[in-house]
């Protein structure tokens, strides 16, 4: 097959056994994955393991995506139920935003770079004053691009639950955010 194939196509040709297919998936949603793990567990060497965890599902269970969602949807519920199912056998482990990756543009000044890793400093700081609940909603929804159907599928709660927390975590965020001097915390 040329050309770009879309990760539902792929996901048929995982359940074919392609293993190419199965490389192509893992470079096209690895690095979200993965930051989005390690900010859920605060570990960096969980976060592998989990998603590793993750496409070693999806390669033996490809069969089961239904597509009623984006692959991308399904593989973050993967994640979240693995993540979740550890940080309930591990109670001293709670939810957090602790890691956030920071890369800056090879093009900013070191001005523009300090500037950025402050606000970067700053955001986190009032992120991790978020509940746990909250934090995840923000997460999903800013840093994965994820709809409300999407986070409400991923976390299995209903659509206007998560409409709920994404307010009251908006909200609260907005607030933490003028209080540390940021006028504004998203475009």
């Amino acid at each position: 097959m040329s050309g770009i194939r879309s990760d539902k196509e792929l996901i048929a040709q995982i359940v074919a056994r392609d293993q190419t297919a199965m490389s192509t998936l893992y470079a096209r949603h690895h690095v979200r994955l993965y930051r989005y793990l390690v900010r859920l567990m605060r570990n960096e060497a969980v976060a592998e393991e989990l998603m590793n965890e993750v496409f070693m599902e999806c390669w033996r269970k490809a069969d089961s995506f239904e597509g009623r969602s984006a692959v991308s949807t399904w593989l973050t519920t993967i994640a979240h139920n693995r993540a979740v199912s550890v940080l309930r056998k591990r109670s001293d482990a709670p939810l957090d935003e602790d890691y956030a990756v920071q890369i800056a543009d090879d093009e900013d000044t070191p001005e523009v770079v300090s500037q950025k890793r402050d606000k970067a400093e700053i955001m986190r700081e009032c992120m991790n004053r978020l509940s746990a609940d909250h934090r995840e909603i923000i997460d999903l929804v800013y840093y994965h691009d994820k709809s409300v159907a999407e986070v409400a599928e991923i976390t299995n709660i209903p659509s206007n639950t998560v409409k709920t927390r994404m307010f009251y975590a908006r909200k609260k965020l907005a607030g933490l955010m003028r209080e540390a001097g940021l006028d504004r915390g998203w475009p």
